[in-house]
Formats: structure tokens, sequence, C-alpha cells
């Protein structure tokens, strides 16, 4: 029974590391100005809950961090089944997975830490993709949650324009690719990083100087 539990644990790992691999061959398109950063999604305070209880450790996920801000991506391989969404509701073969309210942590959690570790509110914007041939149908998309299948993911990104400026991209990438930040350290301070507000881009501090 030990070896069984094994190898079906073996055939999920392998399973979540194609469907994240998948999400992440899409990312290549957007440039040297984005940077993908693996990041310890589960909380070291709550390691001894069983991987069920924890949800996300059964799918794949990645911090992006470009010219349109912070992204925690949460990946779900729905295979050939179909996908329903109605608000924060997702449905798959009868199921509900709280894969919204998973997304949402994430990118809390995510905030939290960034935040903490630079001295300055990091607004990241929960994404959930979904890997799989099964059709997807929405009648309704979540709050707070951008929602898009993986060969979608790398235009959702880039939707959103240019809210930092590169310099402060690769800053951030950097601290968030510190062990240091998910373990309440802090990092440095937040005057090297530069924020604008919705409507305006990099392209505007210029024009405002004048």
């Amino acid at each position: 029974m030990e070896w069984a539990r094994r190898r079906r644990a073996e055939r999920e790992a392998r399973r979540v590391e194609a469907a994240g691999a998948r999400a992440l061959n899409r990312l290549d398109h957007l440039g040297p100005a984005w940077h993908v950063v693996d990041w310890p999604r589960t909380d070291p305070a709550a390691t001894w809950l069983d991987v069920d209880e924890r949800g996300q450790q059964e799918r794949a996920g990645f911090l992006a961090i470009g010219p349109s801000g912070l992204f925690a991506v949460t990946v779900a391989d729905h295979g050939r089944a179909r996908v329903l969404i109605a608000g924060d509701v997702v449905q798959i073969n009868g199921k509900r997975p709280p894969y919204v309210a998973e997304a949402q942590r994430d990118a809390r959690r995510a905030s939290k830490a960034i935040s903490r570790a630079v001295g300055l509110t990091v607004p990241v914007t929960p994404v959930l993709t979904f890997v799989g041939s099964g059709v997807i149908s929405v009648y309704g998309l979540p709050n707070d949650c951008l929602v898009a299948t993986h060969r979608e993911l790398d235009r959702l990104l880039v939707a959103g324009g240019n809210r930092i400026s590169a310099a402060t991209a690769e800053k951030l990438s950097r601290v968030a690719g510190n062990p240091n930040t998910w373990l309440n350290a802090p990092y440095r301070g937040g005057d090297d990083y530069r924020w604008y507000r919705d409507g305006r881009t990099v392209a505007d501090k210029s024009a405002t100087r004048r």
C-alpha cells in the first residue's frame, strides 16, 4: 500500500510539474523585462497540515514580475474535464475546488511578505490559470482574481500596461527570490522602488516634471 501511495504521489507531482511548465512556456514571449520567481507557496507555519488540507500544494504556482506589476499565478490542471466558472465558484466534474480562494490567499501572503521586506506596500494580483483541453464556460468572472487559460496568460499579464519601471521589477524579483523574504527578515528600504497610480505609466513620470 505504501508503494502504491508513493507511485500515485509521484504521478501527481509529475502532472503538476508538467502543468506549471506549460504555463511558464507562455511567459517566454514576454521578454527580459519580466521575471519569474519560484516561491514557497505554503506558509511554513502550516507545514503540519496534510497535503490535501493545504490544497495549494496540489497545484503549481509562481510569481510573475514585470512592467504590469506583481502577479501570484496559480496553475490548475483540469485535463479534459469541463470547467464552469461563476464568479468565485469553480466547478469541475461536479466538485467545487476552492481555486479562487487559494489564488487570493497566495497573493495576500506574497504581498505581505514582500511589503514587509521592502518597507513599502507592494500589491500582488492573484491569477488563476487553467491548463487542459476541456471546455471552459464562464458565467461571471471572480472578484479580485484574474482568470485565463495558459495560452492566454502572457497576454493577460501585459494587459495592465506599464505600472512599474524595469529597474523596480528587477529589484523586486531579487527580493522575491531571496529566501529571507519568506522568513520574516527585512531586505532593504522601499525608497528605491517607484510605483505609479492607476491610469498612470512610467512614461508619465518625465511629463509630470516639465
